[in-house]
């Protein structure tokens, strides 16, 4: 098994778990500095689909595309499709097990709607994402998902990195505790005392991250000299189905184990 026992039962109790994939053999160094590579040159491409920063309207993020920075990437979507490299990733077998595992025992499917990106964060012009949960803007018949981040850098408080409140995937929260785009509002009392909790995600390039759709998450600025470069997939159960005519539904994901 990729994982451990030990492993399993912290993902559940805090909603996330990283490990080093060179480290544990799901990749090895030569195809961590192609995926490096495949990033950089990829984002000078700027090939559609992508999400601009100034799409977002989040704090930091330019005012429209004719201001300065106003054409800064901030993902480039549809990662499983651009680069052979990056969809070897995505379906690692030991990557899919460490799923399969983690779901309890599922018939691991990538999904290509929800992230399937390169996420990059610009040293000049990205933007502050407040915190929120992903299933919030997904639609599925449970809220049983997994993304798996792959920092193809460092990544630190100095360069934007996710913050998470351990544990967050098992509360219930009301939907008053969240503003009207569905980010968690930080004056509310009883949302203080949670994000008091939260925790700074240090990664090393090749650390991976598996976070469950449910934990509490959010991301700074990069106030860094240099572009941040991550790679996210998400994933799920065969038999837990998009629902029908929602976008989640709206692309055929990929099953990776029978």
């Amino acid at each position: 098994m990729p994982i451990t026992p030990d492993e399993i039962a912290q993902f559940q109790t805090q909603g996330y778990l990283i490990l080093n994939a060179p480290e544990r053999g799901f990749i090895d160094a030569a195809q961590l500095a192609r995926m490096q590579l495949a990033a950089e040159q990829q984002l000078a491409e700027a090939q559609q689909p992508l999400e601009l920063e100034t799409s977002t309207g989040y704090p930091g993020a330019p005012d429209s595309f004719r201001t300065l920075g106003g054409d800064t990437i901030r993902r480039l979507l549809g990662a499983h499709g651009r680069q052979r490299s990056w969809q070897a990733w995505a379906t690692n077998s030991l990557v899919v097990q460490s799923l399969a595992a983690l779901l309890g025992d599922a018939r691991v499917v990538l999904n290509r709607v929800h992230h399937n990106c390169l996420m990059t964060k610009n040293p000049r012009f990205s933007s502050a994402t407040g915190w929120h949960q992903d299933i919030r803007y997904w639609a599925f018949e449970a809220p049983e998902l997994i993304s798996v981040w792959l920092a193809l850098g460092g990544e630190n408080d100095s360069n934007g990195a996710l913050r998470v409140v351990p544990g967050s995937h098992r509360l219930h929260l009301a939907t008053e505790r969240f503003d009207d785009r569905l980010f968690l509002d930080p004056g509310h009392a009883e949302n203080q005392q949670l994000l008091a909790q939260a925790v700074d995600l240090t990664m090393a390039a090749g650390d991976v991250l598996f976070f469950h759709c449910k934990l509490l998450h959010s991301a700074a600025p990069n106030h860094s000299d240099q572009t941040k470069y991550s790679l996210v997939f998400t994933y799920h159960d065969g038999r837990n189905a998009p629902l029908a005519g929602s976008r989640s539904a709206a692309l055929t994901g990929i099953a990776l184990t029978g």
